[in-house]
């Protein structure tokens, strides 16, 4: 297999998303690409590392088709005219690190705080993709943030949650991956969190290490911090929208990160 270096992620981002309409620019100092649109001077920002983790984890080109397909979706999406009255039923809540944009093309985008590690944003789902509502959108259609935010929360309640389940080293670990998008945003269903929590007779543990994945744990031993950890990390690392690497307690419907020590078996509440 080829080795693979920024520059060559960036030669090759480039040519698969050649377009009349879209022109890149390079940060070297920040190893990113911007792809923007000419017309509405609207982009995304790619992290070449971040892909090319990726591409070095899987040693599989479909990585980086993975990232194609995400920026060709989301800039065509831009250009779609957007309506939230009429279409209540497709406006979901969406989990992002706190190191997320809090403004896109300095508008400011709806959301709430979550965690000290996570954002709730709100989308309008588009089918093959969605929008982040802004505040420019709320005004214009005269809805106020409260009525974007009772839509989502009732509408990510209503999605169906299959759930996978492994036991390692006797430690359940419970995963949520329908592939929809709102994967992580189901952490925010208190009473799916709560089910669980009945069940569970360990610690019971939440992570959302990228936007397409839930996990939730019964900690039985120290082992299975040491394995959560290591788990929530590969998930991380290998998310195209990566949220966070660090887990959560559950404890009476709130949410604490933890830090795992490594193998020396110590944790602490960040």
């Amino acid at each position: 297999m080829e080795k693979m270096t920024i520059l060559k992620i960036k030669r090759l981002l480039e040519e698969k998303l050649s377009h009349p309409n879209w022109e890149f620019t390079y940060d070297r100092e920040k190893e990113a690409l911007r792809v923007e649109d000419k017309e509405t001077l609207k982009g995304i920002t790619i992290s070449l590392q971040g892909v090319l983790s990726k591409y070095e984890q899987t040693n599989d080109m479909k990585s980086l088709e993975e990232y194609v397909y995400y920026v060709r979706e989301a800039l065509t999406s831009m250009k779609m005219p957007v309506q939230l009255n009429g279409a209540e039923r497709h406006i979901y809540p969406v989990i992002r690190s706190t190191s997320f944009p809090t403004s896109s093309n300095d508008v400011p985008l709806v959301y709430d705080d979550h965690t000290a590690e996570t954002r709730i944003y709100y989308a309008i789902d588009l089918g093959k993709s969605y929008k982040l509502i802004d505040e420019k959108l709320l005004q214009k259609e005269s809805l106020s943030k409260n009525t974007i935010k009772e839509m989502a929360m009732f509408n990510v309640r209503s999605l169906p949650t299959t759930v996978k389940e492994d036991v390692v080293a006797g430690n359940t670990f419970y995963f949520v991956r329908s592939n929809d998008g709102y994967d992580a945003s189901r952490i925010l269903n208190v009473s799916f969190l709560d089910s669980y929590k009945e069940k569970i007779t360990g610690t019971m543990t939440v992570a959302v290490p990228h936007q397409d994945v839930l996990i939730v744990a019964d900690i039985q031993n120290e082992v299975g911090f040491d394995i959560l950890a290591e788990l929530t990390m590969s998930f991380f690392v290998n998310g195209k929208i990566p949220v966070t690497a660090l887990s959560f307690l559950y404890e009476e419907g709130k949410l604490e990160p933890i830090f795992i020590l490594g193998k020396d078996n110590k944790k602490n509440k960040k």
